[in-house]
């Protein structure tokens, strides 16, 4: 009987859910590919990982020895130094900037209620609107890209997709002074995952030797031309970011690796490790030097930001079950956050930012004005709650002005020894406000009451307030809102079992790792750091139980925050693990009923303008001839490539002939850096060339600058291989052939290995007899049937 009456509740849960507003329609069998929708008139463009090893590229390899490898390895540590400085530097221009606006507005607001309470919050509204303002408009008129907390973007950057200015000078510029304005102001967001963001654009800044446009470029910091090389700094940025805003270096290390990278090895491993250890140390040092009193209000800071390490020491058996409610709860809660995000943000970027920049900025500031009159009014018809007993060995001051750090805020008070509990986590900043509901020997401070009303208050306000055009991360206000209802479970606990050694502080600890876990779904990198946050290694056990059930929870309705965001944003991630019915599809079946573009070997200019001009394609397979009329297919060559040659008419011939490339005889007149795109532009467009008619008239051999060894699938391989092959190696495009009809070899782990004589210094490849990989010949290359372009969208 129970069991049918929870399998009746299962059903009608998932019939509810199911009936709220999801990202996308499926189709009648549930599975899509390739239909991706850039909802905000943006664009996305794959990024070329692989390594176009062509004629130019094998020549200039060819004359660099080992001296440039070691220099090249040089200039990465060195860049991940500078990265790890940079963004120390931001994080602690940023904290600094928020918390000294955050004290003049409280000190301002204390001093006029003392004579009119009106007075006060009319001033209080005024302060936070015009933080706010000047936040929204930088971003509606310097850089809109900014807006968000950019980790989906950053996420998607990492996975093989660019978003269009996310990695700019002027997104930068945006993103620090946004968030001081966004976050000073008092909206119900953070500026830890704007950190992140920031990280990747100093990083991306640096790989690519500054910014052209606004003349901030050195030639000396253009070293890697590679999409590859600035991957790996963009990730070292990303942990940085997360080092900087939660001072948590091994954190910013997992977060990298956990969340927002598809490619990582040893080597990277190595130096974001570094990158984070230099963030570490830039803010300490800052922070100590803070401490003198030369940083204004931001003077009382520490690098633990939420210390509870004199928190509840031990735990018993029976503490269990209502910690695993907590997981459940944050699971719960976490799920319908994403869900209701996500149906606000949709309609809000498809119906409302479409009417232009105005409405925007009277958005966010209706928001900021509904925050500040919330924050500040709520309080006044709470009834404040006498002091308790002093105790000299807590160091906890009862009363506390406003604004000021600790708990026990008199705040429209009659009496000089009495508190405003609600004041006390509304009236403040949210830091401070998770201070307060992390704090130890504090039991019974806050009412049932005031944190159902500042639970359901913030969440809705959270809710609504994500997605608007300010730069918003959404860390903080979910360590708010789940240390809000894991206190209340906490007072819960502390009545029912009655015992003196339970610290509601650890349940609010508790409770807002849950909520991320089920919001987020993120585990190791959370649960570290939460740790170093808190600064008590003593809890690591429960933060792992809570985040692995709220994990759960939250999998069983939706997908992570930035899973969901990413999507609705239009940007095609390719997850770790295939979808399960792509088994029983293959390489064809993806490929569609679509045609092959071709370019041969020597083509005329006016055809390559043709086909540009016809087609989005941006990588088209080359074929040529054999002496016995045998088509053979000799490589891949890319859009951006084309445009190149076309600027620059260097390799214009009036000879339809190709040119010879054996013997080394040909001139190479491109340095690889020009073929490399921009970060975040749109590069060279067709419309940027305007050739005449004559050259129209003349010819390109394109088989020095195609990519001879592109990567080539059967047609009837399944696409789940496909799949892993396209993002295990960071793929742009695969070959569908035939199948061959003759191998010319096999190559097995041991061919791979190399020996190096000690005497000599001569290298050669080690033999077997043992065959597990196919060598085909060129001539077997058949023509390809299809082409899969990064399984989503080129």
């Amino acid at each position: 009987m129970l069991s049918n009456h929870l399998q009746n509740g299962m059903e009608t849960a998932k019939l509810l859910w199911s009936r709220l507003p999801t990202s996308d329609a499926e189709g009648e069998d549930g599975v899509r590919i390739g239909h991706y929708k850039k909802t905000d008139g943006g664009t996305v463009e794959s990024l070329d990982y692989e390594v176009i090893e062509n004629y130019a590229y094998r020549e200039e390899q060819a004359l660099r020895g080992k001296l440039y490898m070691y220099y090249s390895v040089c200039v990465k540590w060195f860049f991940a130094l500078l990265i790890g400085i940079g963004t120390g530097f931001a994080a602690v221009f940023i904290n600094i900037s928020v918390e000294n606006f955050a004290g003049w507005k409280y000190s301002l607001t204390f001093n006029i209620i003392q004579k009119s309470y009106f007075a006060g919050c009319i001033i209080y509204i005024l302060f936070n609107l015009a933080l706010v303002l000047s936040s929204v408009y930088i971003i509606t008129h310097f850089a809109p890209a900014a807006a968000g907390s950019g980790i989906p973007e950053i996420k998607g950057y990492l996975n093989g997709i660019d978003t269009h200015g996310i990695l700019l000078f002027r997104t930068l510029v945006g993103k620090i002074f946004g968030s001081i304005g966004s976050v000073g102001g008092g909206l119900a967001l953070g500026k830890e995952g704007p950190l992140v963001h920031t990280g990747a654009c100093i990083a991306s800044l640096l790989g690519q030797g500054g910014s052209t446009k606004y003349h901030l470029s050195s030639r000396w910091l253009q070293v890697f031309n590679s999409e590859r090389d600035r991957r790996d700094l963009v990730t070292c940025g990303c942990a940085a970011g997360v080092a900087a805003a939660f001072r948590a270096p091994v954190g910013g290390v997992l977060f990298a690796l956990e969340e927002v990278t598809s490619w990582w090895r040893s080597q990277l491993m190595w130096r974001v490790f570094f990158t984070s250890a230099i963030v570490a140390v830039v803010v300490r040092t800052a922070m100590g030097w803070c401490k003198s009193g030369k940083c204004g209000h931001f003077g009382s800071g520490g690098f633990i930001i939420w210390d509870v390490s004199d928190g509840q020491e031990d735990y018993s058996f029976m503490e269990l079950l209502p910690m695993a409610v907590i997981g459940v709860i944050g699971g719960l809660l976490g799920a319908l956050f994403n869900q209701l995000t996500l149906y606000i943000t949709n309609w809000r970027r498809n119906y409302l930012h479409k009417k232009g920049n105005h409405v925007k900025i009277i958005e966010v500031c209706l928001i900021s004005v509904i925050t500040s009159i919330i924050s500040f009014g709520l309080p006044l018809f709470r009834k404040c709650t006498p002091c308790p007993e002093s105790d000299l060995n807590s160091g906890i001051e009862c009363p506390r002005a406003p604004g000021m750090y600790g708990n026990y805020v008199n705040f429209y008070c009659s009496s000089k020894m009495e508190y405003n509990d609600l004041a006390t986590i509304f009236f403040n900043t949210q830091d401070d406000a998770i201070r307060n509901l992390f704090s130890a020997k504090t039991i019974h401070e806050f009412s049932a009451q005031s944190l159902l009303t500042f639970l359901v208050m913030f969440y809705a306000l959270a809710v609504v307030t994500f997605g608007t055009a300010v730069p918003a991360g959404q860390f903080v206000p979910g360590i708010m809102i789940g240390s809000t209802y894991g206190r209340l479970v906490g007072m819960f606990v502390v009545s029912f079992y009655k015992r003196l050694n339970i610290e509601e502080g650890t349940y609010a600890l508790l409770g807002a790792a849950s909520f991320l876990g089920g919001s987020m779904r993120m585990t190791v990198s959370l649960c570290v750091i939460m740790v170093e946050i808190t600064n008590n290694l003593k809890l690591l056990p429960l933060i792992m139980l809570v985040l692995l059930i709220s994990k759960a929870v939250g999998d069983a309705f939706n997908e992570g925050f930035y899973e969901e965001q990413a999507r609705i944003r239009g940007i095609p991630l390719l997850e770790s693990r295939p979808k399960y019915q792509m088994r029983s599809m293959t390489a064809k079946d993806a490929c569609g009923n679509q045609k092959v573009v071709y370019f041969p070997r020597v083509v005329k200019v006016s055809d390559i303008v043709s086909i540009l001009r016809s087609n989005m394609h941006n990588g088209f397979p080359v074929i040529d001839h054999t002496r016995n009329g045998e088509t053979l297919v000799i490589g891949l060559m890319l859009r951006s490539h084309l445009l190149v040659l076309l600027q620059s008419k260097v390799d214009f011939q009036h000879s339809p002939l190709p040119c010879d490339l054996r013997g080394g005889s040909l001139p190479i007149r491109h340095n690889l850096s020009e073929f490399v795109k921009p970060v975040s532009s749109k590069g060279i467009s067709l419309e940027d060339i305007h050739p005449s008619r004559d050259d129209l008239e003349m010819y390109i051999d394109l088989a020095p600058f195609v990519n001879p060894s592109p990567y080539i699938v059967p047609e009837d391989m399944s696409l789940s291989k496909v799949y892993n092959l396209f993002r295990q190696l960071g793929l742009r495009h695969i070959f569908v052939v035939p199948r061959a009809s003759r191998v010319i070899g096999m190559i097995t782990r041991k061919d791979l290995l190399i020996e190096e004589h000690e005497h000599s210094g001569a290298v050669e490849l080690q033999s077997t007899s043992q065959c597990f990989l196919a060598v085909l010949p060129m001539a077997q290359r058949k023509l390809p049937i299809c082409e899969v372009r990064n399984m989503t969208k080129e």
